[in-house]
């Protein structure tokens, strides 16, 4: 198995080319998009390959024990740390999960556009039918779950149960993936943390904790009697346009309650932040400190 430092390294093309071959003979690949790996166990696991950053890894620094990594051309821990985790699990596990990783989630979800779209033509795997559920693994932080669009309280349940604490996000890729598979979904932590800035590092631990974790629910998802979880679309609230998605809360999450003129910075910063931290920034700082974050994160103001 490959370690966390050789996903790290390489380009959205190199990395695609790598997993091309590693997977070759198992793998439907879309357009130079995305790459479907065939799987055994019911449950399908989602990384993307791109990041943020322009330059590739070049300088990997580690604490003394090699727990924390970071980068002077910027980690990319978001989401690199998802493709590992992906062909840790994989390895590890002795039914195989589906695999999917997409190229250009940080530009609008592209691949997981194109894999929806391949789907919508019946040209995927008819087994894709028979998953339980889905999870990304792309999230920051040691024990979130996001579900985005999907509303199925028993599953919430279930996750909940593995350690993982509900939070809120705009989007990732699973935000196409689920509704269009009927499948609910969850995104993950990742084990990265300060995402999309230079200070961003990966605590290795904390993406092990999650791998374990993943590795549970797949032995679990094989047995007969366990459940399939379908999506269950949830209430959404769209602000006046931030970016390309909106972002989507559950029933009784909306931000309505929220001042008109930072609803939709708030609900780009919920893929970064928990809503008790932006709620404590807001309390010490005001409303302003919202704008500025917005910028920190995002490099720009939203359109007025």
């Amino acid at each position: 198995m490959k370690p966390l430092e050789y996903f790290l390294r390489l380009t959205q093309k190199e990395l695609f080319a790598k997993l091309r071959s590693i997977y070759k003979g198992c793998a439907d690949v879309g357009r130079d998009s995305y790459i479907l790996v065939k799987g055994e166990a019911p449950v399908l696991l989602v990384a993307h390959l791109d990041t943020v950053h322009p330059q590739p890894v070049k300088q990997i620094c580690r604490t003394d024990d090699g727990g924390m990594l970071m980068s002077p051309q910027g980690i990319g821990g978001d989401d690199r740390c998802g493709v590992y985790a992906l062909n840790a699990v994989y390895g590890q596990s002795e039914a195989k999960p589906w695999l999917l990783f997409t190229c250009d989630e940080e530009v609008g979800g592209v691949g997981a556009g194109d894999f929806c779209a391949k789907h919508r033509k019946g040209a995927l795997p008819k087994e894709l039918g028979q998953l339980k559920l889905i999870i990304e693994i792309d999230r920051k932080g040691r024990d979130d779950a996001v579900y985005y669009g999907c509303d199925n309280r028993d599953f919430e349940d279930y996750i909940t149960g593995k350690g993982f604490r509900t939070s809120y996000g705009s989007f990732s890729d699973i935000s196409y993936i689920a509704p269009e598979l009927g499948i609910a979904a969850v995104n993950l932590s990742a084990g990265y943390y300060n995402a999309h800035t230079l200070h961003e590092y990966i605590n290795r631990k904390h993406l092990e904790d999650t791998v374990r974790k993943v590795i549970g629910i797949i032995a679990e998802s094989t047995d007969p009697g366990f459940p399939r979880y379908g999506y269950v679309e949830a209430c959404r609230f769209y602000g006046r346009g931030w970016g390309r998605y909106g972002s989507w809360y559950s029933e009784g999450k909306a931000l309505e309650v929220l001042p008109e003129d930072i609803r939709e910075e708030y609900g780009a910063l919920l893929d970064y932040y928990t809503v008790e931290e932006l709620e404590g920034y807001r309390m010490d700082y005001g409303d302003g400190m919202i704008l500025q974050l917005f910028e920190t994160e995002f490099g720009g103001t939203a359109e007025r």
